[in-house]
């Protein structure tokens, strides 16, 4: 019998959607970095509400965490889960381009 249960939980577990852990690496507080904090942060709670945990990180104060992350520019952002890890330069304003960039695939409905 504990082998059913434990079926059941890893069913469950597949069928829970994935937690997010970013890290969105900025210069200060320039308009292109609070532009790309703004992107990130508005498109995150539309599409990983309650599953994303996001770490805005400034070059200036933690570069050896950049290094860590391979970071060359700014803003850059990186989800580091779920796996693959990827890598996305810029304002993060292509929303499109950011959700491909997340692997977040938005269900479309038709109206009529």
């Amino acid at each position: 019998m504990k082998r059913g249960r434990h079926k059941t939980t890893n069913a469950a577990q597949l069928r829970r959607p994935a937690r997010y852990l970013l890290r969105l690496y900025v210069t200060g507080t320039t308009g292109r970095s609070v532009h790309a904090i703004q992107n990130v942060k508005r498109v995150c709670d539309e599409h990983l509400a309650g599953r994303y945990k996001l770490e805005v990180i400034d070059l200036y104060k933690n570069l050896p965490l950049a290094r860590i992350d391979e970071v060359i520019a700014a803003p850059t952002l990186v989800k580091r889960e779920p796996l693959p890890l990827k890598r996305l330069i810029g304002d993060m304003s292509d929303e499109s381009r950011l959700l491909a960039g997340l692997d977040i695939h938005p269900v479309v409905t038709l109206s009529n």
